[in-house]
């Protein structure tokens, strides 16, 4: 039985059911769940931590990602695009993936992700060029090598340029080809288990990328295997506008008409609902993936993250794809979007401790998990520590449930632990060769971007 005792905790702060923060706490974990929480706890553990200067959270839930595309960040010609024009000039290089981008695209961006506190990262993957290689096994393989919690997606694409989409004919397929592997892909990877290391859900990419038979389809099948939904959904006015031409619907109801409304469903960005659409969403429990900092880049608009919350709307944090935020730090996240919704919304938005929540509790609920967001007994012991003594947290420290949203963590978290175990230590990643991946994924992806 692989133990971990964290004795004498500066600040455990739990968001549990009673948003508890504990003082010079021990926190005890077995087998990779938490089994006690208290005082002058007695263990003969495999390891002991002394944590007397740390403060403690629960591990962050990064809730929507691509991150095949840390291979094309921080490009000079989209730089200055939206959404529409940005991903027509991407697909032509994204057209060229293969398995070993898509594995070494991932350690990188799921170690970054690591190395700010992070613990489960859902990847929305659905670019499959032909004869790409078993893209979701490269993903999990570089999941289970750094040690962190993978909810992958089998995402997809069936309507290209010559049909009225987006995309090149060289990354679609057809709804039987992509039901085919879906149903492969859940029966091999998805593990419906507490504590389970490994998900997936299905995930089109958007209204205007996919036809209506195979989002009706995938709503199926999802539903016959238990597992979730999720696309992008009223990320700009250009998709809204594209919807009424082309159906006449706004997005959510056409959406709602192929059933992707329910407590199963997320949508990522949902920045263009209207009051009625938000009314929809609280109704059915349907979510939204918030992503601050790449809708801010793309000028996409600010979503109505204050009014969501306030109505029940589930609401996760997201970091979005590395190409559209050049980034893959959900720690990043919370500070933009504590100021962001300040800026907008001002004594309306939401506190800094509310925020940490989003990017915990809210995140986990998305992806239909009570076993991780929050520090209690009986969680999975996903958790994050900051060493308080930091220069840069000097005097910010009377409130730790907000200081990461209000003051932000410049650099590495101290402690990353994901189900019980010690993924990074003192700002490094443990389980993998940092300087041996940084290499062999620069010279990847320069080969990639020369093709």
């Amino acid at each position: 039985m692989a133990t971990l005792l964290l004795k004498n905790i500066s600040a455990l702060v739990t968001c549990d059911d009673e948003d508890r923060i504990l003082r010079d706490a021990d926190l005890l974990c077995k087998d990779g769940f938490i089994t006690q929480i208290g005082q002058n706890l007695t263990c003969d553990a495999d390891e002991v931590l002394d944590c007397r200067h740390m403060l403690c959270y629960p591990g962050l839930v990064n809730t929507h990602h691509h991150l095949y595309q840390i291979f094309s960040r921080n490009l000079p010609q989209v730089q200055n695009m939206e959404l529409f024009d940005w991903l027509r000039t991407l697909y032509e290089i994204w057209k060229n993936l293969d398995s070993e981008v898509i594995r070494l695209s991932s350690l990188t961006g799921m170690g970054e992700l690591m190395k700010h506190g992070c613990t489960t990262c859902f990847d929305h993957h659905y670019v499959f060029p032909a004869h790409a290689g078993d893209l979701l096994s490269a993903q999990f393989e570089a999941a289970d090598a750094l040690g962190i919690r993978m909810y992958a997606s089998r995402g997809s694409m069936d309507l290209s340029k010559k049909d009225g989409g987006l995309p090149p004919d060289s990354v679609v397929q057809t709804v039987d080809e992509i039901m085919k592997d879906s149903a492969q892909l859940i029966e091999t990877w998805h593990d419906p288990s507490r504590g389970a290391m490994h998900r997936i859900a299905l995930a089109p990419c958007s209204p205007f990328s996919v036809s209506a038979e195979l989002l009706r389809q995938s709503a199926i099948l999802a539903r016959q295997y238990g597992v979730r939904l999720h696309t992008h959904l009223c990320e700009t006015k250009d998709e809204e506008n594209f919807m009424l031409q082309r159906e006449g619907i706004r997005p959510l109801e056409y959406m709602e008409r192929l059933g992707w409304t329910g407590n199963d469903v997320w949508f990522a960005h949902g920045i263009h609902f209207n009051d009625e659409e938000l009314r929809v969403l609280a109704r059915t429990g349907t979510g939204v993936a918030h992503c601050p900092i790449s809708n801010m880049k793309l000028a996409s608009g600010v979503a109505r993250i204050p009014e969501m919350l306030r109505m029940g709307i589930p609401v996760g944090l997201a970091v979005d794809g590395s190409a559209s935020n050049d980034g893959s730090s959900l720690m990043e996240e919370l500070r933009v979007a504590y100021l962001l919704h300040r800026l907008h919304s001002s004594a309306d938005a939401p506190s800094g401790y509310d925020i940490l929540k989003m990017a915990t509790r809210g995140s986990a609920r998305l992806l239909g998990r009570d076993d991780i967001g929050a520090l209690a007994i009986g969680k999975c012991a996903d958790l994050f520590m900051i060493d308080k003594r930091r220069l840069e947290l000097v005097g910010a420290t009377v409130d730790p449930a907000s200081v990461l949203a209000t003051v932000g963590v410049r650099g590495a978290v101290d402690y990353t632990v994901v189900h019980g175990k010690i993924t990074v230590k003192d700002g490094h990643l443990v389980q993998v060769d940092e300087d041996r991946i940084a290499a062999e994924a620069q010279e990847k992806c320069r080969r990639y971007l020369e093709m």
